[in-house]
């Protein structure tokens, strides 16, 4: 008690006009402390936000598993497989997805009267989760594929491909496909989707499955894949590999050869993504790093200012039996009243920032590079709780060994000087 009894009496007078030389130090290192930790803060709920929206970008377009044929990532529209009712339940009991889909694509080109583009067309059937794509849609309407027959020659296109080829919602456009034969369909335009995944947004297009069935002369049952969508990221490697062991036992059971399994860290459309975002984690790293000793060093600088501003009192309460350590303890304790204080700023200034930037969206990013419009930011509380642990331990343990520097102050030449 004694010793927090004269740290806060310290810590109230350099607050106040009484401490010249020891308040702008109190200042100084409170101030060090607050930027440090926002920005610390801020980082990891930058990274953390940016990976999550990318990441579930890219899981809305791909999915997290995929179960197709083990050549159709050379050539889809050849290598179609069997979705029947006890694959389908396969999959479903082994990853307790939130969706098992069936997807068939179909590699063409779409052209108008003066220009052209490769284009990739997915058809989608009743039971495909939708919400992605349609929170993506600018223009027109997704319809309901599978469900409603007039949408069997309707298209989604994506904004890229709409302004390349002077593109709008309504217009009727021709594709033409490729395989022993030429084959032309027409299909019309009910809706334009931007995503800013450039490496979809360039040549995915949005139609029927039963359309792209048809044109690959593949059965109701058949499809180029299945797309298993998960609820998060959480657990995807084990799931993947369960999945692949339930598949292999399938292919056992029915005597097929051609099924393999595929995660989205391992689709070679996704990888390089996602491995990007992975590095952003050393990234926040070294910021942590930077910050933590930014934090240290002003509140060393600033812990040192203070007690030698305060030797002649060290020198009285070592001559009234004080000991080195309970000195010690009080300048801790002083430096923790300053330590606490620059955090609790640090994370009012953080929040407050992080909130003018979800409701307004005050930095802007190019989506062409970053993949969204606007920086996101997400609240992980463990991390936040953890960032504020770790800078109080931290910041006070780099405290401890300055503080020493009260043990070659002298009582008796400190008290004669004065």
């Amino acid at each position: 008690m004694f010793s927090f009894f004269i740290a806060r009496r310290f810590y109230r007078s350099s607050s106040s006009k009484k401490g010249k030389a020891s308040m702008p130090a109190v200042h100084i290192a409170t101030a060090g402390v607050a930027v440090g930790l926002a920005v610390m803060i801020l980082s990891v709920c930058l990274v953390k936000g940016f990976q999550g929206e990318v990441a579930a970008k890219l899981a809305g377009f791909a999915s997290h598993i995929e179960v197709l044929d083990l050549n159709s990532q050379t050539d889809a529209d050849n290598h179609p497989i069997t979705a029947d009712a006890a694959l389908m339940d396969v999959v479903k009991k082994t990853t307790q997805a939130e969706t098992v889909q069936r997807v068939s694509v179909k590699i063409g080109v779409m052209k108008t009267h003066d220009d052209f583009s490769g284009i990739m067309l997915k058809g989608i059937g009743k039971e495909y989760d939708k919400k992605f794509i349609r929170s993506c849609m600018v223009e027109g309407k997704f319809p309901d594929f599978g469900s409603n027959a007039d949408a069997i020659n309707q298209i989604v296109i994506s904004r890229q491909i709409a302004e390349m080829l002077h593109l709008k919602v309504g217009d009727k456009v021709y594709v033409y496909f490729f395989t022993n034969t030429i084959k032309q369909r027409r299909f019309e335009i009910a809706g334009i989707y931007e995503t800013h995944l450039q490496q979809f947004d360039k040549n995915f297009v949005w139609t029927d499955l039963q359309t792209i069935n048809q044109l690959n002369d593949w059965g109701e049952e058949q499809c180029s894949l299945l797309e298993v969508k998960l609820q998060n990221f959480d657990d995807l490697e084990e799931r993947t590999a369960k999945l692949g062991d339930a598949v292999t036992a399938y292919k056992n059971t029915h005597q097929i050869t051609n099924l393999s399994v595929m995660s989205i860290r391992d689709n070679p459309r996704t990888r390089p993504v996602l491995s990007w975002l992975e590095l952003l984690d050393l990234n926040v790293m070294v910021i942590l790093v930077i910050m933590l000793c930014v934090a240290g060093v002003t509140m060393i600088s600033g812990l040192l200012i203070l007690i030698l501003e305060r030797t002649t009192t060290i020198g009285v309460l070592k001559a009234l039996g004080a000991s080195n350590r309970r000195i010690r303890r009080i300048f801790l304790v002083y430096a923790g009243h300053i330590l606490v204080r620059g955090m609790v700023i640090g994370n009012v200034f953080a929040f407050l920032l992080a909130l003018l930037q979800s409701q307004f969206h005050l930095v802007r990013l190019d989506p062409a590079t970053y993949y969204v419009d606007a920086v996101p930011l997400a609240y992980d509380p463990a991390w936040l709780i953890g960032i504020n642990l770790a800078t109080l331990l931290i910041t006070l343990l780099t405290l401890v060994l300055p503080a020493f520097i009260v043990s070659v102050v002298q009582p008796a030449k400190t008290i004669r000087f004065d």
